[in-house]
């Protein structure tokens, strides 16, 4: 026998979907039937892999690192309204991060006395007939749709996949009724082969011949051009050209709030990296490029493009139609594919430089501005290095460079590609950039944040990527997240270490503890620099932990069989970052190393 649930099954297979993270309820019989009904007929496997999540956050939070690794969608399975609320903030992650990701939630049975197969029998059923289940969640989704039909559902799974994947891609959310997915469905309709191919995503979009014109020799005659980029490195191929693109004018740049890497951190024109919204070269910059950034600075911070310069934005959703607010004053925006239009530059500047009036001039004038770039970079990374080598006050405590250059270090020592074969999940939250510019990431891909800000992303994050890159093909060695000691506990790390470790998906954590919610002080201190709330520990301002702190590895320990410990000493930071590099990479559990910093 056939249903509905039989058509839904098939058609994410053929879609090439490989993976399901689940949280089942009383909306599931008839998927949960299905599925014994194909391990039955298939040798005791399901058509896709389960990957049973007793939290639904962390489950949308892995699939979200499937995603970003694997490159195609994954779908999560929750239960009713309440699932679909148990989402939680990963919701808002997968929406700003651009995130391509099925989820699908049954509903409440519509009838009420055994009129259909799956009325309703169980009194939860009452309470969770909601009047508009979808409202929760669809700001954030690209598309919601409800199955109406068995003979229909294919083509609304194919629908929703196409929004999933078209730019700016992310999440889609399709329910149905509990009847609706029992309604057995005649094998010559379940046997109807689905041609995917004719479904394919929107093509991305090009610069006008005019932009690409007046940006060469806006470039041309510029003095210190720059550019900012944020989200342009979600596409890996976007970042040797926009690499070749800098040098092919000299062009400094600049990350603003970056999840992910757009150029490697020894490019020699990266000028830096800020989550701040300050950039010290702004007020020079005569021509900026906003590349697929969302931010590219914040005034308040005291950022600012000087009046005179000539902005222009290209990106995929220039007007931000998510946010609430977004604007720079800009001489031209362009509604353009960072990969195309990087292209398409690149071909305009080689033209450009074959009908050069004066070749040599312009030559001479780019290798200068490289020059200068080459000294502001090498400075920048001079900085950094001097703040690695620094310990907290007392002499006896890691800082946050401290034990990320330690890590670092210890990841190139202990793993067989010496660190160049690694993944790393930033979720530092109030040290973002500090862990961008110690870790110095190299390679496409190498480095991920959740896009969002929504904490609680990185440990199901790490069970996700894992998966992703088993499909994908990229066998990391070690897959690194390293969170602060508030987001920790938001990542319900009882869930995720238990998943890790049922599903084979070790990872490594460090935790930076600064003991308690450091972001929401310095929130504050940002509006009430001087006020009263300034004088006082973070215990007393309530954003603290001490002094009786959660035992952050025993909680791992606990749910997953992780290895753990906590560092209070510098000095004995590398030995425990070794041997839990040495856990994760050989005996294939997780680790986890809580390093104590200057509490709040």
């Amino acid at each position: 026998m056939y249903t509905t649930a039989s058509v839904f099954w098939k058609t994410l297979h053929a879609a090439g979907i490989t993976h399901a993270f689940v949280n089942w309820g009383n909306d599931h019989p008839a998927m949960l039937e299905d599925l014994e009904r194909q391990r039955i007929e298939n040798g005791g496997k399901s058509l896709l892999e389960i990957i049973t999540c007793p939290n639904e956050m962390v489950a949308l939070s892995a699939a979200q690192g499937y995603a970003q690794v694997a490159g195609k969608p994954a779908i999560v399975i929750v239960h009713v309204d309440v699932g679909t609320q148990a989402l939680a903030g990963a919701v808002h992650n997968v929406d700003k991060g651009q995130t391509p990701v099925l989820i699908f939630a049954g509903a409440s049975p519509y009838s009420v006395s055994g009129e259909h197969k799956g009325s309703k029998n169980e009194w939860p059923t009452w309470g969770q007939d909601v009047p508009d289940q979808p409202a929760i969640v669809r700001q954030y989704m690209r598309y919601t749709a409800q199955f109406m039909s068995g003979k229909t559902v294919a083509k609304t799974i194919m629908r929703a996949w196409q929004f999933a994947i078209s730019g700016p891609k992310g999440p889609v959310y399709l329910w149905a009724r509990r009847e609706t997915l029992e309604e057995e469905i005649d094998e010559n309709v379940f046997k109807t082969q689905l041609e995917v191919a004719k479904w394919p995503s929107v093509q991305p979009s090009a610069l006008s011949p005019n932009a690409i014109k007046t940006i060469v020799e806006a470039l041309n005659n510029a003095k210190f051009p720059m550019i900012i980029a944020s989200n342009s490195g979600r596409n890996q191929r976007t970042v040797p050209l926009l690499a070749a693109f800098s040098k092919s004018r000299a062009i400094g740049v600049f990350a603003s709030i970056c999840p992910v890497l757009c150029v490697p951190f020894s490019h020699p024109y990266l000028l830096g990296l800020s989550f701040s919204g300050k950039n010290e070269y702004l007020p020079e910059a005569d021509v900026i490029i906003i590349l697929d950034a969302d931010i590219p600075w914040i005034e308040a911070s005291g950022s600012k493009a000087q009046d005179t310069a000539r902005v222009f934005v290209i990106d995929p959703d220039p007007l931000k139609k998510q946010m609430g607010w977004s604007h720079v004053d800009a001489e031209m925006i362009c509604n353009a594919d960072a990969e195309v239009a990087l292209t398409q530059l690149l071909d305009a500047v080689r033209i450009s430089d074959e009908q050069a009036a004066d070749s040599v001039g312009l030559q001479a004038k780019i290798q200068e501005r490289g020059v200068r770039l080459k000294v502001l970079h090498d400075q920048w990374m001079q900085e950094l290095d001097t703040a690695a080598a620094s310990l907290a006050p007392d002499g006896i405590t890691s800082t946050v460079p401290f034990i990320l250059a330690t890590l670092r270090e210890a990841v190139r020592s202990q793993t067989p590609s010496r660190g160049e074969n690694v993944l790393w999940l930033n979720e530092g939250i109030s040290e973002y950039a500090t862990v961008w510019n110690h870790i110095r990431p190299e390679h496409p891909g190498s480095m991920l944040q959740s896009g969002g800000s929504s904490l609680g992303w990185a440990l199901g994050a790490a069970i996700g990527t894992r998966l992703g890159a088993n499909v994908a093909g990229k066998n990391y060695d070690l897959i690194t997240a390293v969170v602060g000691d508030g987001d920790f506990l938001f990542c319900v790390p009882g869930t995720a270490y238990w998943i890790a470790r049922r599903y084979d998906t070790p990872f490594l954590t460090v935790i930076l503890n600064n003991g308690g919610w450091k972001s929401p002080r310095l929130s504050m201190l940002g509006v009430h620099p001087n006020g009263l709330g300034s004088k006082v520990s973070g215990r007393q301002l309530t954003v603290g932990f001490g002094p009786e702190m959660p035992d952050y590895a025993g909680i791992a320990t606990a749910a997953g069989g992780a290895w753990g410990c906590r560092v209070e000493r510098a000095a004995d930071l590398q030995a425990a970052l070794e041997e839990a590099i040495r856990v994760v990479v050989y005996e294939r559990r997780s680790a986890v190393v809580d390093c104590i910093v200057e509490q709040i």
